[in-house]
């Protein structure tokens, strides 16, 4: 690993998305203006984890803190692109602090955040 190393996923949320996240979180995502087009801040999250434990740094990797400013809504069937960017190794403390930033497919920032994580191995490569 290395500082600017960076991952990125994209995804299109759909309304069966949005079912099934109501049906798992209890959640009643109707009751708002707007929230059926709406993609749940829960589920932009989960695009950032998503990597953080299958890319970068990978498995084995444990959140210590997450922070996220969503800027403005992603909508259900938009193309949507979270990026995570190492900013700093601590190789003492295998401690990585991230950039996490979301995108639709116009290029409009949608989140923007950082990562505190623990992972196994933080040795520049």
């Amino acid at each position: 690993m290395s500082v600017g190393m960076s991952a990125s996923t994209t995804r299109t949320f759909s309304d069966d998305d949005r079912r099934a996240y109501l049906a798992l979180s209890g959640a009643s995502g109707d009751d708002r203006e707007g929230a059926k087009h709406r993609v749940p801040e829960a589920l932009i999250g989960g695009m950032f984890s998503y990597i953080l434990g299958t890319e970068l740094p990978g498995f084995g990797t444990n959140y210590l803190k997450q922070r996220m400013e969503y800027r403005q809504p992603a909508f259900y069937g938009e193309a949507l692109t979270a990026t995570v960017t190492i900013t700093r190794l601590r190789e003492d403390k295998n401690l990585v602090n991230l950039e996490t930033v979301c995108r639709n497919a116009a290029g409009d920032m949608l989140v923007t955040g950082e990562a505190l994580v623990l992972a196994k191995d933080v040795a520049p490569r």
